[in-house]
C-alpha cells in the first residue's frame, strides 16, 4: 500500500486493509491472503476512494465480482471513516445502501464471506443474461475482454439501461495499443484462464479508442484514467457517465 492508504487507520488502530480483508479469515487462508494481496497491490481500489469515484452512489452493482472484494472494500472504508482515522485529503467514502454482485464462477462465489452486511447481495449469474435491476453505479473490472465483441456491446447496452442519466460506470480494460505491457497483461490473463479450467478461452481486447467509441455508441461519455501504477500491466480505468 502507498503511504496515504496505509494512513487510513481508525481509533482502534485498524487499517483499511485489515478491515476489508478481515471477513475472509472465516472463509479460508487462500481467500484471506488473496484479498489482502489484491487490495494492497491493485491501484484501482485506492483510486475509487481517493478520487471519490463512487461519491453519492447509493446502489452499486459489481459485474464479475469474484469473491466480493469491492463490497468488502467499501464496507471496510466506512468502518475506518466512522472510526475517525480517515485521511483529510480524501473525500468521505461512499455510503451505498445496497451493493450487489454478479459472478459466474462457483469457485469464486465459494470464497465470498457471509455477513458482509444487510445491503450486500452477491449471486451466481452470467452478466450477459442476469437481471441487473437499477443502480447508480456499475463497476466492471477486468471482465469484458473475456466476452466476444457482440457480447461486450450487449452488456454495455444493458448497463446503460440499468443506470439513470448521470449514472456512473467504472470500466477497467487493458489497452491493446499498450505495447509490451499489453502483451504481458494478455499473457497473464491466458494463464489465469487455464488455471480456472477455461483451456479454450479467448480474449477479445480493444484499443482505448475502440472502447471509448463503443461506450459512446451505448450512451456514455467517458474519460481515461491510467490504472496500472506500480504494476507491469496495461490497465486503464474508463470513468463513464450515462448521458
Amino acid at each position: 500500500m502507498g503511504a496515504a492508504q496505509s494512513a487510513v487507520r481508525d481509533a482502534r488502530g485498524q487499517t483499511l486493509l485489515d478491515a476489508a480483508s478481515a471477513p475472509y479469515r472465516d472463509v479460508s487462508s487462500f481467500a484471506y491472503h488473496f484479498a489482502r494481496g489484491k487490495l494492497r497491490g491493485d491501484p484501482v481500489y485506492r483510486a475509487i476512494l481517493e478520487f471519490g469515484l463512487l461519491a453519492g452512489c447509493t446502489r452499486v452493482l459489481d459485474l464479475g465480482c469474484g469473491q466480493g472484494l469491492l463490497a468488502a472494500w467499501l464496507i471496510g472504508a466506512q468502518r475506518c471513516y466512522d472510526g475517525g482515522g480517515w485521511p483529510n485529503a480524501w473525500p468521505a467514502p461512499p455510503q451505498p445502501r445496497t451493493i450487489r454482485g454478479i459472478e459466474i464462477m462457483p469457485r469464486e462465489l465459494s470464497r465470498v464471506p457471509r455477513g458482509l452486511g444487510d445491503g450486500v447481495d452477491i449471486v451466481q449469474g452470467d452478466i450477459r443474461t442476469t437481471e441487473f435491476g437499477t443502480a447508480d453505479a456499475i463497476v466492471i473490472l477486468d471482465v469484458l475482454h473475456y466476452l466476444d465483441r457482440d457480447s461486450q456491446a450487449q452488456v454495455l447496452r444493458r448497463v446503460r439501461a440499468a443506470l439513470p442519466p448521470g449514472g456512473v460506470l467504472l470500466l477497467r480494460v487493458s489497452d491493446a495499443d499498450g505495447g509490451w505491457r499489453f502483451r504481458y497483461t494478455r499473457g497473464v490473463d491466458q494463464i489465469l484462464l487455464r488455471l480456472r479450467g477455461h483451456r479454450g478461452g479467448r480474449q477479445h481486447c480493444r484499443t482505448l479508442a475502440e472502447w471509448r467509441k463503443e461506450l459512446a455508441v451505448c450512451g456514455f461519455a467517458s474519460e481515461i484514467r491510467p490504472m496500472s501504477q506500480g504494476t507491469p500491466f496495461a490497465n486503464v480505468l474508463l470513468t463513464a457517465t450515462a448521458v
